[in-house]
């Protein structure tokens, strides 16, 4: 009898434990989080945060949720996070392409912010450290009776080359200005295409062609755009003692074989070294 309790109570234990893991309640967060991805002008600027409401508090004052004049998480929860695909600059500040952590001080007629290389959520971890960058805007009242309820962060007044970083909550509005390099990438690209294939890309294309036994002769006259240049890598005149080798023109890829087997001593690399000695060998006996 005793054994059958013990067997029982052991039951009910697992039965409760396993209901109180499983049963769990969900409910709506206070301060739902949100994400904002933008492009502006080639750059991708994402921003993860969380949104409290107003719920009837006074936010920005002397006295209010958020006081004039010390530092604040820039909205709640976890720290917010600005991640840019590429290097911008805010107000006029250069900041690296990446993620970091904002953290704002409000004021009555004028915001300061810093930027920190984002390492963690936790936003009391950036207060003893030094920013990336700190800049400062202009604090706007918004029109009479508007009074927008849950905090908002949003990327406007996009052009190709800038747009702003804004906040707006209660009745307060800031806006950060950002910067991005069009210009620069644009040109760098046009230069890249219309300057035509490049050595790379000829030693790709030969390379697909010899490996997939299509059409030697072609293979070899890009392989060659590649090699027959001031200063041919190692494995590009490698490429082409192959290709002639195959298209059994062995006098002539002995001779490729020579120069890459030459560039592979100078650039230290034994591999090369010794595939074209072999290759030498084999093919002067052709």
């Amino acid at each position: 009898m005793k054994r059958q309790f013990i067997v029982l109570l052991s039951l009910v234990v697992f039965l409760t434990t396993a209901f109180s893991v499983e049963a769990q309640i969900n409910t709506p967060r206070p301060s739902p989080t949100s994400e904002v991805t933008q492009e502006v002008g080639l750059t991708k600027v994402t921003i993860n945060y969380s949104r409290p409401g107003v719920k009837g508090r006074t936010i920005f004052a002397a006295d209010g949720l958020v006081p004039f004049g010390k530092l604040w998480r820039f909205g709640a929860n976890s720290a917010t996070k600005i991640t840019f695909s590429d290097d911008v600059k805010i107000a006029g500040n250069e900041v690296k392409a990446g993620s970091y952590a904002i953290l704002a001080t409000p004021g009555a007629e004028e915001w300061s912010f810093n930027f920190y290389t984002y390492e963690s959520g936790n936003w009391g971890s950036y207060v003893e450290k030094d920013p990336a960058v700190s800049v400062s805007a202009k604090s706007y009242k918004m029109p009479e009776g508007v009074n927008v309820e849950t905090f908002l962060l949003d990327i406007n007044n996009i052009k190709n080359t800038s747009a702003t970083l804004d906040m707006v909550w209660e009745g307060t509005y800031v806006a950060i200005p950002f910067e991005v390099y069009v210009d620069e990438r644009v040109e760098k690209d046009i230069a890249k295409v219309l300057g035509g294939p490049t050595a790379g890309d000829y030693y790709a294309a030969a390379s697909y062609y010899h490996e997939s036994g299509k059409d030697l002769n072609k293979a070899l006259k890009w392989v060659q755009k590649a090699t027959h240049v001031e200063n041919p890598r190692f494995w590009q005149v490698r490429r082409e003692a192959l290709i002639l080798a195959d298209l059994e023109r062995f006098d002539e890829a002995i001779k490729a074989a020579k120069k890459s087997l030459e560039l592979a001593q100078k650039a230290g690399n034994d591999d090369y070294v010794a595939m074209n000695k072999k290759s030498i060998a084999e093919w002067g006996k052709k």
